[in-house]
């Protein structure tokens, strides 16, 4: 009898434990879109479910997400993202061509801006005047 009652108590604490962990998995922070009026950039991405289209682009499939530029049409594609934090996401990105390729993160700052720093590998770059222009290593968006 005594097995059954610590049996049932484990059972509901391990099942309070768990309720707990999911209620408070945030699946929104890194989901939506996200604007730099300084350089006239976005990012449109889902973390959670690899399943953003870049619009003109749909050969590359569903994507977790990607860095547009409003002046261009040229895009830098996330591969791959992962949430490693509450707070901070990882993006393996490459451009359209598939010639270069960086790492870099995405931290929500506690102000409610995201700041994406470029990390290891390539420098992105946008077209503005008919000239590539390297873009800073850390810049700061606002989530709409």
């Amino acid at each position: 009898m005594r097995n059954i009652v610590l049996t049932i108590m484990a059972l509901i604490l391990s099942a309070t434990a768990f309720a707990q962990h999911t209620a408070t998995t945030d699946t929104t922070t890194f989901q939506g879109y996200y604007y730099n009026k300084e350089y006239n950039v976005y990012i449109r991405m889902n973390a959670y479910r690899s399943n953003i289209k870049v619009p003109g682009q749909e050969i590359y499939g569903e994507l977790p997400g990607f860095f547009g530029d409003n002046q261009d049409g040229r895009k830098w594609l996330f591969t791959s993202v992962e949430v490693t934090d509450p707070t901070t996401a990882t993006l393996q990105v490459i451009n359209d061509y598939g010639s270069e390729d960086l790492e870099a993160t995405f931290t929500r700052q506690p102000d409610n801006t995201f700041q994406l720093k470029q990390g290891a590998g390539s420098t992105m770059k946008l077209a503005r005047n008919r000239k590539w222009v390297k873009l800073p290593k850390t810049m700061v968006f606002i989530k709409k």
